[in-house]
């Protein structure tokens, strides 16, 4: 049994969140009733997460704009 290719996510982000939409979320569960509570399920511990400071923001975006030989050397 294969997953739909494309899902219908019922949600998007709140106003004021600061996050887009996740409309290319994956499918999480066959079940389309399963999957939208997976993903509000996420929605909820995402919001209820504290904000990232600029440190935070720094370390992740160092991280993920490392120079090419950097990455094949880890």
């Amino acid at each position: 049994m294969s997953a739909p290719a494309t899902t219908e996510a019922p949600v998007s982000a709140p106003v004021g969140t600061g996050r887009r939409a996740r409309p290319d979320r994956p499918v999480r569960d066959p079940d389309p009733v399963r999957n939208a509570a997976y993903w509000a399920r996420i929605d909820r511990i995402v919001d209820a997460a504290p904000p990232l400071t600029d440190e935070q923001r720094a370390v992740i975006r160092t991280a993920f704009h490392q120079p090419q030989h950097r990455r094949a050397a880890a």
